[in-house]
């Protein structure tokens, strides 16, 4: 199972392993954007939390806490390096849902600021495919073909969720 693109392919939204002033810098950053986009309404909550839900079940649907084949954790198979780019909690605390979903969040946030920096939208495709093959990669065209096939089944089942919600608020 592919994860959360290593640093080596992509540059660290924090620059770094995430200490210091630009984990600070970059958390602060994606709060600032939640307060604007709840003030604004332009971004869907529901699209972030869907998507993230869909990622964590082709991830890990069943909360292995086992390591992935890269060393990748928790709910999401956050790699070290992403994990670290967001929080200085010990990696392991990945395994724990309510850190895996702190984490999330800034990650997803991140990767939807980067997507319309880029003038593109940020959609649940392009969100999962650079979840699993890096923002680089996604950015150039270059993601592989599994990763694309990754973002086919997370934005299927964003989809179904999305119905399912639909269906539900109906009388």
């Amino acid at each position: 199972m592919n994860s959360v693109a290593s640093s080596r392919k992509n540059k660290s939204p924090a620059g770094g392993l995430g200490y210091g002033f630009g984990s600070v810098h970059r958390v602060w950053g994606a709060l600032l954007s939640l307060l604007v986009v709840s003030l604004t309404g332009t971004l869907h909550a529901s699209d972030r939390w869907e998507t993230l839900q869909a990622i964590h079940w082709v991830e890990n649907p069943n909360n292995d806490p086992t390591p992935g084949a890269h060393g990748e954790l928790g709910a999401y198979q956050f790699r070290r390096s992403t994990w670290f780019s967001y929080t200085q909690k010990p990696f392991e605390y990945a395994r724990e849902r309510h850190h895996a979903d702190e984490v999330a969040v800034l990650h997803y946030e991140w990767l939807k600021r980067s997507f319309i920096e880029a003038g593109l939208e940020a959609t649940p495709y392009r969100i999962a495919l650079a979840w699993n093959a890096g923002l680089n990669s996604a950015l150039r065209g270059r993601a592989p073909r599994a990763s694309h096939d990754y973002a086919t089944r997370v934005t299927n089942i964003v989809e179904s969720l999305k119905l399912r919600t639909a269906k539900a608020g109906q009388p």
